[in-house]
């Protein structure tokens, strides 16, 4: 019974139920100055109390996807990152393999040409000697014929920490949206590539390469496109390739289209910061290192590296976000050539709900920067 399973839910509110029924029945019996009759009271209320918060917490986590298993809520998934040699002489292996497909919850979805298909990876990166498990989203055109010597245009979707990949496909519904966005002719087909920031489990690397420390930049950045280019019908230009993030990933999805023009042409940051933070999560993500301290600040890469020829997008709510004030600062100073556009709501929190509003729009907006 995992975690996120309507299962486990559904015991944890029957149990509660039970609990406070058998705790208005037995009251009477237990309305004693005796210990046994106090013990009751207290095991009762007790009881019922945790059920209750156990039933909200696992709704809470299913709906926003803080941890994807009992290992993971319970601090079993320690493992660090993996160094993968790769064959350089010729051989079938590969950075990208493909480890499981799904269909698109759509209607007609069971059939890749209807709703597209979601395939499960392992991508593997010789630069940065790391790898990630990740969704990639191939639209219903990928399997149509008359689409079969056409490439498609990409874009890197990135969660917020400690969120999990399939908080993309379950939560945020960005397959979905990208399908229906695509057959009213807002945006153009377009392949996906989902996964979280925290390459290295447990710990919150903002994707930085830090110093004597995992390169997750270098991962995000030249990784995983060169290994998705090689496995899957996308251009090689920047041009072909736009980057996606909420929360910690739209930092990242911002940062990493403002260091990587190379790379990407487009970048959108829903909800995001615009310094890496350093708390219990991330560690010392600099070791003293100020260049790359400073380059973790897209406020001072405004002020003091050349504007790249990038489109931005930032988004912020003017109330329930903390970032409201510093989005406006961040669209002030950027300046030609680059680009940038913003999606501010009069109200929304740091949650699904603000970003499943912001998807839709965020989505054509990339799509509208990006060519196959």
């Amino acid at each position: 019974m995992g975690l996120t399973s309507n299962a486990a839910l559904a015991v944890a509110v029957l149990l509660a139920v039970l609990l406070f029924v058998g705790t208005v029945w037995f009251w009477p019996r237990l309305a004693g100055r005796n210990w046994r009759a106090v013990l009751g009271r207290i095991v009762l209320l007790a009881l019922t109390q945790v059920m209750v918060f156990a039933s909200v917490g696992l709704a809470a986590n299913k709906e926003f996807g803080f941890y994807a298993s009992w290992a993971d809520l319970f601090g079993q998934e320690q493992e660090p990152g993996v160094v993968v040699d790769h064959d350089t002489s010729g051989g079938a292996s590969g950075p990208v393999k493909v480890t499981g497909t799904q269909s698109v919850n759509v209607p007609g979805g069971s059939q890749p040409r209807v709703g597209g298909q979601i395939q499960k990876v392992d991508i593997a990166g010789p630069k940065s000697k790391l790898a990630s498990p990740a969704y990639v989203y191939l639209p219903p055109e990928y399997f149509q014929p008359e689409y079969k010597d056409k490439k498609f245009p990409a874009s890197v979707v990135i969660t917020g920490y400690p969120g999990t990949a399939e908080n993309l496909i379950k939560g945020l519904h960005y397959p979905q949206t990208a399908g229906k966005q695509a057959r009213e002719g807002k945006m153009q087909p377009m392949i996906l590539v989902m996964l979280r920031p925290s390459i290295v489990s447990g710990r919150d690397t903002e994707c930085v390469n830090i110093p004597g420390g995992p390169q997750t930049e270098t991962f995000f950045a030249e990784d995983l496109p060169t290994a998705i280019q090689g496995e899957y019908r996308v251009g090689t230009k920047p041009e072909n390739w736009g980057v996606i993030g909420n929360s910690t990933g739209g930092y990242c999805a911002l940062k990493i289209a403002m260091k990587h023009p190379d790379r990407f042409a487009a970048g959108a940051g829903l909800s995001a910061n615009y310094m890496a933070p350093i708390d219990d999560q991330t560690g010392d993500l600099f070791q003293g290192d100020t260049k790359v301290k400073q380059e973790s600040d897209l406020m001072w890469l405004l002020d003091h590296r050349p504007a790249p020829p990038v489109s931005l997008l930032a988004t912020s709510s003017k109330e329930g976000e903390d970032n409201y004030q510093d989005t406006l600062k961040f669209i002030d100073k950027v300046k030609a050539p680059t680009r940038v556009s913003s999606i501010l709501l009069d109200s929304g929190g740091h949650n699904f709900n603000t970003w499943r509003r912001e998807i839709p729009a965020t989505l054509v907006w990339i799509s509208g920067r990006l060519k196959a």
